[in-house]
C-alpha cells in the first residue's frame, strides 16, 4: 500500500515539474514577444522616456498569459478540433487564446478598478483609456503570435514533445523519421 501512494506521489511530483517546464517554456517564448512589441513601439513612435520598467512588465505580462495558457488547457476546451488537420486546432487554439487573454485583461482592469475603490466604472475608464482599437491590435498581434507557438504544441502533440526537441536540438541523422523521409524521396 505505501508504494501505490508513494508511486503516487512521485507522479504527481513528475507532473508538476513537467507542468512548470511548460509554463517557463511559454512565459519566455511570450516575454521575448511582448518585449519585441516593446521595442517595436519605442522605435516606430521614436518614443522617449520608455525605460526597463517596460520590459519587466512585458515579463509580468507573459507570466500572466503562460498562466491562462496552461488554466485553459486545464478545463480541456483547447482540445476540441484535435482529430482535423494540425492547422484547425492550431487556429482554433491561436483564436481561442488570444480572445481568453483579452478577456482576462479587460476583468483584471475591472477588479483593478475595484480594488483601487473607483469602482467598475474605474476599471472600465481605464480600458476606454487605452482604446478599443489598441485592445483589438493587441489582441489580433497576439493571435497571429500564437500560431507558431500552437503548431510547435500541435507537432509535439501528435509527434511526441521527446522527438520533435530531439528534431530541433540534435542533428538531423539522429532523428528518428530520418529514414522514413529519405524512403519519400526516392
Amino acid at each position: 500500500m505505501e508504494h501505490a501512494e508513494s508511486g503516487t506521489a512521485h507522479g504527481l511530483k513528475e507532473r508538476a515539474i513537467e507542468e512548470l517546464k511548460i509554463y517557463w517554456i511559454i512565459t519566455l517564448y511570450l516575454w521575448v514577444l511582448l518585449g519585441l512589441f516593446t521595442v517595436y513601439r519605442r522605435l516606430v513612435e521614436a518614443e522617449t522616456g520608455v525605460i526597463y520598467l517596460h520590459y519587466g512588465i512585458a515579463l509580468i505580462e507573459a507570466l500572466v498569459i503562460a498562466k491562462v495558457v496552461l488554466i485553459g488547457k486545464l478545463f480541456g476546451f483547447s482540445r476540441r478540433f484535435e482529430d482535423r488537420a494540425l492547422i484547425v486546432p492550431v487556429i482554433y487554439k491561436s483564436v481561442l487564446f488570444g480572445l481568453l487573454v483579452m478577456l482576462f485583461g479587460v476583468l483584471e482592469h475591472l477588479i483593478a478598478g475595484w480594488i483601487h475603490k473607483q469602482g467598475l466604472l474605474g476599471g472600465l475608464q481605464e480600458i476606454a483609456s487605452i482604446g478599443r482599437d489598441e485592445l483589438v491590435a493587441r489582441t489580433l498581434m497576439l493571435v497571429v503570435a500564437f500560431v507558431p507557438f500552437f503548431s510547435f504544441c500541435e507537432l509535439g502533440r501528435v509527434l511526441g514533445m521527446k522527438q520533435l526537441t530531439a528534431m530541433f536540438l540534435s542533428n538531423p541523422k539522429a532523428w528518428p523519421l530520418r529514414e522514413d523521409a529519405s524512403a519519400h524521396k526516392r
